[in-house]
Formats: structure tokens, sequence, C-alpha cells
């Protein structure tokens, strides 16, 4: 029998939540509160290894002997980081950017336990189809893309566009499950 060690996550997304309850991971959720600003010239893989360390490291400075979780997902095409959409305009820019070609999906994870500190980096390749003006719209306007990186939801609406997926599907939803298991579980030195 494998024992899942109770986890502090330390993020407010609820399909991270979703995902941990489905694979059957006690937790405590306690969202941080950090500064997710780019840095100048910062590279995106850096930029999402570095949040999830910052939000990890905040919390765990308020549960100490605990094993906290941070993550951070972001999308990434052209070497830019897609974040989230400010309103229903940029959901759409970002959704042209994607229609017909590959994206990447990079989620950071950072795993803090009594004061030590590992992460790593989860990719994730994402191909959508050719969308219309009507498809662009349907997808802003009924898949709620105003809280996602990239403006959509594999598991939602977007499925009806995504031809292709190269990798890890959860880490595309929001947490790759799997390397936060090995991390927590299969890794030595914490």
């Amino acid at each position: 029998m494998v024992e899942l060690p109770e986890l502090i996550l330390a993020s407010g997304s609820p399909r991270r939540s979703e995902i941990l309850t489905s694979v059957g991971w006690s937790f405590t959720k306690h969202p941080a509160d950090i500064d997710e600003t780019e840095r100048e010239g910062e590279l995106p893989a850096d930029y999402v290894r570095r949040l999830a360390i910052e939000k990890a490291e905040a919390v765990a400075d308020v549960y100490p002997g605990s094993i906290v979780l941070g993550a951070d997902t972001t999308v990434v095409i052209d070497d830019m980081i897609i974040a989230k959409p400010v309103d229903l305009d940029d959901a759409r820019r970002m959704l042209r950017l994607l229609s017909g070609r590959w994206h990447e999906v990079l989620t950071g994870v950072a795993v803090v336990r009594e004061g030590d500190t590992l992460s790593d980096i989860q990719r994730t390749r994402v191909r959508f189809a050719e969308m219309s003006e009507a498809e662009i719209n349907h997808l802003a306007m009924r898949g709620d893309p105003l809280d996602k990186a990239g403006a959509y939801a594999v598991q939602a609406q977007a499925a009806l566009f995504i031809e292709g997926i190269d990798g890890d599907y959860w880490n595309v939803v929001g947490l790759p499950v799997k390397l936060v298991y090995d991390m927590v579980l299969k890794r030595p030195g914490i």
C-alpha cells in the first residue's frame, strides 16, 4: 500500500486541488501571496520554477515540519509567455496565437520539507486545430478563460479543438501529479 503524506498546497488553483483529490492525496490548501511579475530577460522555464519555489517557501514558513507543494503553470509559444488573459479580448488574442499551432505548457513544481527545497519542471506540447473566429469567440465566451494560462482548459471546451498532446496531460490541466509523486516519495535528499 502506498502512503501519500499529507501536503500543504501553496496554490489557490481549483484544478490543482481537483487533481490531488482525484488521486486520493490529502492536503490543506493555503494559497501563497507572492509577486508573480516576470523579470526582464527571464526565460519561461526559469519563471515557472522561480514562482513555484517562492510559493512553496512562503507557505512553508507558516507550516514548519510539513511538506509544502508549490506550482506554477504557463503557456509558451515562440519563446513568449502567454499568461492569464486580462479580459475576453485578450483571451481571443491568445487563442488566435494558439490556433493551428503547437505550443508548450510548462509547470514549475517545488516541494519544501524541513527547510530543504526541491524543484523541477514538466514540459508538455499541445497542438490546437485551426479555429475560425466563431470558434475562438465560442471558446472565449464559454471556456471561462480568465483564470487560465493561455486562456483555455484542456479538460473543458478547449477539448473540441485539441489535435494533439505530447507529454503529461495532467500538466496541461495544471499539475503534473506523477512528477509531484516522484518528488515527494521517490527522490532522495528531501
